[in-house]
């Protein structure tokens, strides 16, 4: 079955390709492993040299990259330049800190010599998604190639021209090759490539069964695996909050790549104080959300990635309002936006705990709105989902602020301020959110061996 790419804007199929025949995914094992005994004995310095040529290289193609980026999953052009150049970042932030997060701790033992040393562990295969396509692979090619692993990149079907993009951005760089490849390839042979041993660990990002799937597949081998999965953040508002900049990060936090992030804003609870008053300036603020091509500088709002994902946020307004949701706002599509998968921004509320929506994951414009009475109460609701990836809380009070940061059950949380991810900070989360951590010294740290070491 071929991989396509289709424009979601228009649902015209922009070009296929074959999967990698079998033995052709042979020969790219074959040269990962290869590539690995040289480039795992290379030094920081000139895994740095190949890093900073990539950043260098992103910001040059930035244009381009961002365009593809927009064309295969409707990213607005503006995000899609952002994300870019924040690849180019991660890229940096790793070439600078990677020596240093690695280098051999000594531990004072009853040995002459003690000490911590962090050595590669091999192929490392990442299993990435759609809706950051650049962004994802790069926060963990960085860390991976810098600690001296070489890694596979199965990346999402949909999104095949970046992938291939990618790859051919590292080599040109002077990444060596086989240390960075990409696998045209379907979900279903994952499991399969997971059972070679000359695969070491793996990464997902993605949503709950795919992040099932690949750690019973690892599990079965015995190998590590680091999961990003879903999130139903919450956006919590308190009488102190400074309204006006609570409402204006709100939209931007639901609405942020079309509404298609796991860290997306997407469960506003709010306190009975200044409900009233904040679903007003939300409804306005998407109201006023422009919606059109996003290739357009001016669009803020573009198409969902596939149809299938529009059909299910559709189906999941359904569910809400046949269980007794209430519908208090949904925007209407301007014409030219007829074609493709747009949806519209959306605002339900009275969203009943026996609504079978009340624990799902909403990907897309559609932002959940719940009133409370008190602080005990916002946590207690925030807490209540199998998610636990980001929060968002707004409040001037110190106190309640520490209080929050205290009992969120996240893996971060923000206060008075939007959920976002940094080069400097891990990044990941708990619950059926996954586990293990992406980005700062947390983030290089999930695929080395921590090897003991003792001279007597």
């Amino acid at each position: 079955m071929a991989i396509a790419s289709v424009n979601p804007t228009t649902g015209e199929v922009v070009k296929t390709f074959c999967p990698l025949s079998e033995a052709e995914l042979q020969a790219c094992l074959k040269r990962a492993a290869t590539a690995f005994e040289s480039y795992r004995q290379t030094t920081f310095q000139q895994r740095s040299h190949w890093l900073l040529a990539a950043a260098a290289l992103l910001e040059q193609q930035c244009q381009s990259l961002a365009q593809l980026m927009t064309l295969e999953m409707g990213k607005p052009i503006t995000e899609a330049i952002a994300e870019v150049e924040k690849c180019a970042w991660v890229c940096r932030y790793y070439a600078e800190q990677a020596e240093a997060f690695l280098a051999p701790e000594i531990v004072a033992t009853d040995a002459t010599y003690s000490a911590i040393h962090y050595q590669p562990l091999g192929i490392i295969l990442a299993v990435m998604p759609w809706n950051f396509p650049f962004w994802q692979v790069f926060r963990f090619a960085a860390p991976a190639l810098m600690a001296g692993n070489v890694a596979l990149l199965k990346h999402a079907s949909n999104v095949p021209q970046c992938a291939l993009a990618i790859a051919d951005l590292f080599a040109a760089a002077g990444i060596p090759v086989g240390a960075f490849q990409t696998l045209l390839i379907p979900a279903g042979r994952v499991a399969a490539l997971l059972a070679d041993r000359r695969i070491r660990a793996a990464t997902l990002t993605g949503s709950e069964p795919a992040g099932i799937s690949l750690a019973v597949a690892a599990s079965q081998h015995i190998k590590k695996t680091v999961l990003e999965l879903g999130g139903s953040d919450p956006f919590i508002v308190l009488p102190s909050a400074d309204l006006p900049r609570a409402i204006a990060t709100a939209v931007k936090a639901r609405m942020i790549n079309n509404g298609q992030s796991c860290i997306a804003a997407k469960r506003f609870i709010v306190h009975t104080a200044v409900y009233d008053a904040f679903v007003a300036g939300l409804q306005a603020a998407f109201d006023a959300w422009r919606i059109g091509d996003p290739v357009d500088p001016a669009t803020q709002l573009g198409p969902l990635a596939t149809a299938t994902i529009r059909e299910e946020l559709r189906t999941q307004v359904e569910l809400a309002l046949a269980h007794g949701a209430k519908l208090i706002y949904q925007g209407e599509l301007p014409p030219h936006c007829q074609q493709g998968y747009f949806y519209p921004p959306t605002l339900l509320a009275e969203i009943s705990r026996d609504n079978p929506v009340f624990v799902q994951e909403f990907f897309g414009p559609v932002a959940l709105l719940f009133r409370v009475s008190s602080l005990d109460a916002a946590i207690e609701l925030a807490n209540a989902t199998p998610f636990g990836l980001g929060a968002s809380a707004w409040t001037a009070d110190a106190s309640e602020g520490d209080r929050l940061i205290r009992d969120l059950e996240a893996g971060a949380v923000f206060i008075n301020g939007m959920v976002k991810s940094d080069p400097r900070l891990p990044f990941g989360g708990t619950k059926r959110s996954g586990y293990g951590r992406e980005l700062g010294r947390a983030g290089i740290l999930e695929f080395v061996n921590i090897k003991t070491v003792c001279r007597y």
